[in-house]
């Protein structure tokens, strides 16, 4: 039985300290792949050299929304150049965050529209962030002809996640499960073989470590919270969440 955290930032420098030791947690708790994903171009190159010095560690590559201001006229040159590199899995994370709106709505759009459509041309899935923006993403989704993607952090409703099921996409959880009653229906709701997880670490720590750095041995609390929720044992979910990621992945 092994687990597989499908989205975290593991480059930021809280982890400079004790690096080896998360790395090390992580394999104790049964972990056999951790993603590492990029936000900008910079972050992306930093996922990679991780790729490339631990075995267990794959990389994505691409703009988030709160970056898709920095993107500039060479950027999609470049992104394509990363995503050639052999542990590259993704175009990601991109998508549309109108919470923040830390790059205007027109940007955002453009740049999340042209990533998907990279996406597609290179045959690569999607790693996609959503906030507040469940109609505008939808529509970016369903013009683009997206491939393949996963929605991740999954923090909409039931109605939006059908929706995204629709499209062939699959959703992701993070430890925001372990703390947000609404999301439970939405897990309950839909199969089992269309759900990943993940911590997005350092963020949104689960319980019982909340207010704690989180990191990618703590998404078994995520995989123990859907057990819970279908009432199925943990084995189930760890061994169909970690084949939908290797699937997904091409581990």
């Amino acid at each position: 039985m092994q687990l597989i955290d499908t989205h975290s930032h593991i480059y930021y420098d809280k982890y400079k300290e004790d690096f080896d030791k998360v790395l090390k947690r992580a394999e104790d708790n049964n972990l056999k792949n951790i993603i590492c994903v990029g936000v900008d171009i910079e972050s992306s190159e930093k996922s990679i050299l991780l790729a490339e010095k631990y075995n267990m560690i794959y990389s994505t590559a691409g703009y988030h929304p709160h970056e898709s201001k920095d993107a500039n006229e060479n950027y999609l040159e470049k992104l394509e150049q990363l995503l050639n590199h052999e542990k590259v899995v993704a175009v990601g994370e991109i998508g549309l965050d109108f919470f923040y709106n830390h790059s205007d709505k027109k940007t955002q759009i453009k740049i999340f529209n042209e990533q998907i459509e990279l996406a597609n041309h290179v045959n690569m899935p999607c790693v996609i962030h959503n906030r507040n923006s469940d109609e505008e993403l939808l529509n970016s989704l369903k013009q683009q002809k997206i491939k393949k993607g996963v929605i991740h952090c999954f923090a909409s409703n039931l109605n939006f996640a059908k929706k995204i099921l629709d499209l062939n996409l699959l959703l992701s959880f993070t430890g925001l499960l372990t703390f947000n009653k609404d999301l439970e229906n939405v897990v309950k709701e839909i199969p089992l073989e269309k759900i990943m997880i993940e911590t997005d670490s350092p963020y949104l720590t689960p319980k019982p470590h909340r207010g704690k750095r989180n990191e990618p041995y703590m998404v078994k609390y995520v995989a123990q919270k859907i057990a819970d929720i279908k009432n199925i044992s943990f084995e189930e979910v760890a061994n169909t969440t970690t084949k939908n990621a290797v699937k997904f992945f091409g581990l």
